[in-house]
């Protein structure tokens, strides 16, 4: 097969990249490891199954003011959003052995946005815009060569047949960590390069996020928000988490790290977590209508062993991705390569927009090269 760009991940980076690349009129190949879009965005009904009106078990907020590139993006997409419940007062859990307590919320001077429907609508209206023949799901890329002046990728479908695919140029949105643990190179990576990449955190690779969802937002009648802060556990940091469409929820990041969680166990967690949310917001925090439990760092396609003990939250860099040879052929657009805002939604945009540009500016040099000639 043959293509002028080949795109390699379908997440939010790999999508608005594709987007750019078909507006602009460039033959492009889509290519995802998943059977479905989104990469670490995944919004899901109460049976964990992808849905159109779902809850974020990847990312929740975007914040228009500080990142209009993402709002941007929305707007253009006809997408609803709505404001992050923030109304009411937040519990503070310091000590096991001594209540919690209420504090009135502080206001925000930049309100945390949401999706109607879940960020996954953001991902469901990107791959439709796009050519249904150039998309490629369930297809793990696993070698990339440079042969003269192109790029040849070697991918693998689920009933393991091959492909191969030359393009003129590459895009590679996938998590820099991981593509460096499953992707062979050839001729190999500068061993600095390589470095570097494997020292880049994977954006939410390291964590999980618990969801207990309720017949309605009781903690609303209270007089309180959702919000809440622990040092108790196992949920550190916890959010009302209502749908749009007013299915109520409240979500909390869990504190135990990969290791502590994988010995506890998913029923051990959830138990826990459901008698931490009764401890903070009463009886009946006890009786959802069901849970929702995601563990990023044990999703093969998102995180490494690596990324089993979170670092941090990124810093943009700009020192270079790549060096030659491969510097002229392929362009990194991961999230985490941003330099706006690493990691986040918005910095995806920016990446996969950057990737774009680059790619086609390279593809009209070398066209009109070719016309000089």
């Amino acid at each position: 097969m043959h293509t002028e760009v080949v795109v390699v991940g379908g997440g939010l980076a790999g999508l608005v990249a594709a987007r750019l690349l078909h507006e602009a009129g460039v033959d492009f190949q889509l290519f995802e490891a998943r059977d479905r879009f989104g990469g670490r965005i995944l919004s899901v009904d109460a049976r964990g199954y992808p849905s159109a009106d779902g809850f974020d078990l990847g990312p929740s907020w975007f914040w228009p003011d500080m990142q209009p590139e993402m709002e941007k993006l929305v707007h253009s997409l006809g997408l609803a959003v709505f404001p992050q419940h923030e109304e009411g007062d937040v519990i503070v859990d310091r000590y096991a052995l001594e209540d919690p307590r209420r504090f009135r919320a502080m206001r925000q001077e930049s309100s945390s946005m949401r999706l109607a429907g879940g960020m996954g609508t953001l991902v469901t209206a990107l791959a439709a815009g796009l050519p249904i023949d150039r998309l490629s799901l369930a297809t793990n890329v696993t070698h990339m060569s440079i042969a003269g002046k192109r790029v040849v990728m070697i991918a693998a479908g689920q009933d393991c047949a091959v492909q191969t695919v030359e393009a003129a140029q590459l895009i590679l949105a996938v998590p820099l960590r991981l593509s460096a643990d499953t992707i062979s190179f050839e001729p190999l990576l500068d061993p600095k390069i390589l470095s570097k990449w494997r020292d880049t955190a994977t954006w939410m690779a390291p964590h999980a996020k618990f969801f207990a969802l309720y017949e309605r937002p009781f903690w609303r009648d209270e007089g309180l928000s959702g919000d809440a802060q622990s040092f108790v556990g196992p949920l550190v940091e916890i959010h009302d988490a209502t749908t749009a469409s007013g299915r109520a929820a409240l979500f909390g990041f869990v504190g135990p790290d990969a290791a502590r969680r994988e010995a506890m166990g998913e029923k051990v967690l959830i138990a826990s977590a459901l008698t931490q949310l009764v401890r903070l917001f009463g009886p009946r925090a006890a009786h959802p209508t069901a849970t929702l439990f995601k563990d990023w760092s044990a999703d093969a396609l998102t995180a490494t062993a690596a990324d089993r003990v979170s670092s941090g939250h990124l810093a943009p860099s700009r020192d270079p991705w790549l060096r030659a040879p491969w510097a002229d052929l392929l362009t990194v657009a991961s999230s985490e390569t941003s330099l706006a805002a690493p990691g986040y939604l918005a910095g995806a945009v920016e990446a996969g927009s950057r990737a774009a540009r680059e790619v086609i500016q390279r593809l009209q040099a070398t066209s009109a090269e070719t016309i000089a000639c």
